[in-house]
């Protein structure tokens, strides 16, 4: 069955700063007189949008900045309307669109959490069943009946998220509301948002610029770019197309900016990095690495003056900068001392066993025992982990970044008699 259901919509917005009635009424006079007046040009911030959520479906939506997905949840939660197009919403909705907006700062955490939840579609009486969760579950018990603007802006945000997610929804809409608080807040959030997805059963439509998380808790992802959906389907497909597509973006912003592309983050210009390239078993540098081939990084430089000690590392880390593994050179040779000069160093790699997906290379460059940065970049090269074409790579190759190199064994059956021994054992020897 079908909770919610968004038909052909379309959602336009004026361009420009909004005109005085004074303005209106120039225009309006210029108009009589037959005078041209031009227009302001319209932003389609949707553009013929359509598609359909099933009751319990958790639907991710994923884009660029300004693709149109907090316009699209704000017209799922009525807050806006389309300009044309239907949308069809069965149901109560929750939206944690932005937490903590309506909380008043002159009234207390208490005064909040009853007028909050009200607003929300809660009785008076289950608002004060709940009412220890809620204070419990964001962590402010001592601050109850503290103003909210003497709340840090953490404690205004948990409270906020806390009343949120203990109403009774049918469908829940979040946009970006999981990076909210410390990390182990952020863990609790989390949590949470497992539990109503997966033992509560709601029906969830999640924003989030963090595709891990999407990956993680959606059944289905879409795509939004300029306002319409360019892909609609499993959240592995929908999310490494997104990887492709950003991926595509960052080359094109290197090969524009090429005069910077090798800049030093560290404050040294004793090495001066010209080229980084990969390079496949044939010698040919390429952007491609196949899963489980061998590949090369050729670094080539100039040291302006004698290093003493070098150290090469070379790592690689995802599109959003997390580090996934690295290789220093210590481990290969080891140098007192490299002249000035102009110099190629080669990293090769055997078996390259990082999954299907875009990723990215940093470099490091130092010297001494102290290992000092002479020159460190992030994104230094783009690739893609493709599989090989003879190769079929089954489903839970794509969970995660590498591969284990595990087996499992069969079922047996257990003795009965020899569990039962092995538990008491255990429980004695907690005693």
């Amino acid at each position: 069955m079908n909770i919610i259901e968004v038909d052909h919509v379309k959602k336009e917005f004026q361009l420009g700063q909004l005109h005085t009635v004074r303005d209106s009424l120039l225009r309006a006079v210029a108009k009589l007189k037959g005078k041209t007046v031009v227009p302001r040009g319209l932003f389609n911030a949707l553009d013929d949008v359509s598609f359909t959520v099933e009751q319990g479906e958790v639907l991710g939506i994923i884009g660029a900045n300004g693709a149109g997905k907090s316009t699209l949840l704000k017209l799922l939660a009525r807050i806006t309307v389309p300009t044309s197009g239907r949308v069809s919403v069965r149901g109560k909705v929750a939206p944690l669109i932005e937490v903590g907006a309506g909380l008043i700062s002159d009234l207390t955490g208490r005064e909040n959490i009853y007028l909050n939840g009200i607003i929300l579609g809660m009785p008076y009486a289950l608002i004060r069943k709940r009412f220890d969760d809620i204070v419990g579950f964001a962590e402010i018990e001592e601050f109850i009946d503290t103003p909210i603007k003497r709340y840090s802006s953490g404690m205004a945000v948990r409270l906020g998220f806390s009343i949120a997610t203990c109403m009774d929804a049918d469908i829940l809409i979040v946009d970006e509301v999981l990076a909210v608080g410390d990390l182990a807040f952020q863990r609790k959030c989390f949590d949470r948002m497992e539990d109503m997805i997966k033992r509560q059963g709601r029906t969830v439509i999640l924003v989030s610029h963090n595709t891990r998380q999407i990956e993680r808790l959606c059944n289905r992802v879409i795509l939004l770019d300029h306002g319409r959906i360019v892909a609609d389907d499993s959240p592995a497909r929908v999310c490494d197309l997104f990887y492709e597509r950003s991926d595509e973006k960052i080359k094109m912003s290197n090969r524009q900016l090429k005069s910077t592309r090798w800049r030093n983050t560290v404050a040294a210009d004793d090495v001066e990095v010209l080229d980084v390239e990969l390079v496949d078993e044939r010698g040919h540098s390429t952007d491609v690495v196949p899963y489980k081939g061998n590949i090369a990084i050729r670094v080539r430089f100039i040291a302006h003056k004698d290093i003493k000690g070098p150290l090469f590392v070379i790592g690689v880390h995802t599109t959003d900068c997390l580090y996934l593994t690295q290789h220093g050179s210590q481990r290969e040779f080891k140098l007192d001392r490299l002249p000035s000069g102009r110099y190629e160093v080669v990293c090769r790699v055997n078996e390259f066993p990082l999954l299907l997906g875009v990723y990215a290379l940093w470099l490091w460059i130092g010297e001494g025992h102290g290992n000092s940065g002479l020159f460190y970049a992030e994104n230094v090269v783009h690739f893609q982990v493709k599989s090989k074409p003879t190769e079929t790579l089954v489903s839970g190759h794509r969970d995660g970044f590498f591969a284990l190199d595990a087996t499992w064994s069969r079922p047996t059956p257990i003795d009965s008699t020899l569990l039962e021994s092995e538990q008491l054992s255990r429980s004695a020897a907690s005693e």
